[in-house]
């Protein structure tokens, strides 16, 4: 039965790393290696970080000298693992955390599991520095704000992910939900759509209103709408498949030949109720997302969507609360980042 050889590690013959492999592997000369592995100065934390991480891919142990120690435990709360959003925001935070030397603790709140406060509690236990809270109770309006407050009379510093709340002082990172429904809007009509609705979760998320908003505007000032006829084409659902499939029916239903939605998820939801109609997509409905969550280029069309800049906020949040956990104050304010349109195969011109 055939199969395939892979190669163990080489070493000297007495299990330590070679440098010529290791400066194969990263890419760099052996006296770079030689520095690293020596403890010397001198060598870009870069650089440093790709001859730790050839040790790592090469299967050597680092040595103990090298093994940094955790700056402390940080908490990084999530709503839920099913939506492809929240684990692509989770994987660069624990990438920069670490970079700055912490360990990310990852709580996640799944349905009959802990609750957001129950999870900060526990965190508290663990003595975490810090907490960062992705799409958490302060996107929610109808939340009590209250809870926040607390941690901060705590004095445990944290920063807060899509969502803001003015009563709560504390750094906010969010992208631009307005401008990012107005693009979708934009998109649609170029391409000539002339009904276009909006799929969105409930009116008490901040996210859900700001796109609403954004939604209504762009067609009272690209398709003449007045507020309360713009306003009928928004169907509020739940941020889910089902949700986008439940909101795109009725959408379908008032003549909508483009669909933009609050979320990936959502916009396959829209596509698979669209083609439960014998309709196809792009060809009679054009369909929008929003996240650009990972593996969406490969969904069938492929989905025009407006991403979510993740890198560069979950970046941002995580340098803020670094800041913060070193006694240097951010602003108490809210970062607002700029999403990107990325056009695909889920939208064109509507069929005349």
């Amino acid at each position: 039965m055939g199969g395939v050889t892979i190669p163990l590690p080489r070493g000297d013959g007495n299990g330590a790393p070679r440098l010529a492999d290791l400066a194969l592997q990263a890419q760099v000369s052996e006296a770079t290696v030689s520095r690293v592995l020596n403890g010397k100065a001198g060598v870009a934390a870069a650089t440093r970080h790709k001859v730790l991480a050839a040790l790592d891919v090469l299967g050597y142990e680092r040595p103990v000298r090298l093994r940094q120690r955790s700056a402390g435990l940080v908490g990084l709360i999530i709503p839920e693992l099913t939506n492809p959003i929240f684990p692509a925001f989770a994987q660069v935070i624990e990438q920069v955390l670490a970079g700055h030397g912490y360990t990310p603790v990852l709580c996640t709140q799944m349905p009959g599991g802990s609750t957001e406060d129950e999870l900060v509690e526990q965190l508290e236990e663990r003595g975490v520095t810090g907490i960062v809270f992705l799409s958490g109770l302060h996107a929610d309006t109808t939340a009590d704000p209250s809870r926040y407050l607390k941690l901060a009379g705590r004095g445990i510093p944290f920063v807060l992910i899509n969502g803001y709340n003015e009563a709560v002082e504390a750094p906010f990172v969010s992208p631009d939900d307005r401008s990012a429904a107005r693009m979708a809007v934009r998109h649609l009509v170029e391409l000539g759509h002339e009904r276009i609705g909006l799929a969105i979760g409930p009116t008490r998320y901040v996210p859900s209103s700001r796109k609403a908003e954004g939604f209504t505007e762009a067609l009272e000032a690209m398709l003449g709408l007045g507020e309360d006829e713009a306003q009928g084409f928004i169907q509020r659902t739940l941020f889910s498949v089902e949700g986008g499939q439940a909101a795109a029916g009725l959408l379908l239903d008032q003549g909508c030949t483009g669909i933009v939605c609050g979320s990936d998820l959502m916009a396959l939801g829209a596509i698979r109720a669209v083609r439960a109609r014998g309709l196809d997509v792009p060809g009679d409905v054009s369909v929008v997302g929003f996240d650009d969550s990972p593996l969406i280029a490969f969904t069938d069309p492929p989905l025009t969507t407006v991403r979510q800049p993740v890198q560069a906020m979950a970046t941002a949040a995580v340098d803020a609360l670094v800041e913060e956990i070193d006694g240097n104050p951010v602003q108490r304010t809210e970062f607002v980042f700029q999403p990107e349109l990325v056009v695909r195969g889920s939208t064109g011109a509507p069929r005349r």
